[in-house]
């Protein structure tokens, strides 16, 4: 994986060149990636699909995180970002039923790690059972489901933990249903400003989708 070659930005977002996705986060190169954020209404009430990192992750494992997450590689566009979906969860979607929310920049750093990202953002507005879901397991160990209006409050700090329900995968393989409170320090920790961007467009865009007939 580390041998990836991804595209390498400068601050304009104008390409310079394609560099290993080791050397893009050890020399700090802005790279692209695919975010999807899975929403649903249900009775009225908004929710977020968040999925667990599994601990064999090099990056932030055993952490609540995106939907569906990956970086783009340099053949790729962002068309291609579906697969991530695909590889991760085990759906299928069409780029057309993605909503884009647009390209969100952000980094983050800690020792021997820089992550400066062009997230291309999309939503994706469909309620879910958990049983469609079926996971890659060198990659995603849970997914659940959070209170939108919860997971606000949690990243304006009116909340230092949510509720969370959905189903971990054990060490046998088998699914464990989940029914807890998550802190702030669960989450892989991506900008505030970021988190606050992502709420408040998916907001805009769920509160459309309502208002269809």
């Amino acid at each position: 994986m580390e041998t990836e070659l991804l595209k390498v930005f400068d601050s304009n977002r104008i390409q310079t060149g394609v560099a290993s996705r080791e050397e893009v986060h050890r020399l700090g190169h802005w790279h692209e990636v695919f975010h999807c954020w899975f929403a649903s209404s249900e009775a009225g009430v908004d929710y977020l699909y968040l999925q667990h990192r599994c601990a064999m992750k090099k990056d932030y494992p055993n952490l609540w995180d995106i939907t569906a997450a990956g970086h783009l590689l340099a053949h790729e566009t962002v068309y291609d970002g579906v697969r991530e979906i695909k590889e991760e969860l085990g759906i299928d979607v069409s780029f057309d039923e993605l909503v884009p929310l647009g390209i969100i920049e952000y980094n983050q750093t800690k020792e021997g790690f820089i992550d400066k990202e062009l997230a291309n953002v999309f939503l994706y507005e469909r309620a879910h059972s958990f049983d469609d879901f079926t996971l890659q397991p060198e990659e995603v160990s849970g997914m659940v489901k959070v209170v939108l209006t919860d997971f606000e409050e949690l990243w304006t700090e009116a909340k230092d933990k949510v509720n969370i329900k959905g189903f971990e995968m054990n060490h046998e393989g088998r699914r464990m249903m989940i029914d807890r409170f998550v802190g702030r320090n669960e989450f892989v920790p991506h900008d505030r400003s970021y988190y606050d961007s992502i709420i408040r467009l998916i907001r805009e865009n769920l509160a459309n989708w309502n208002l269809k007939p």
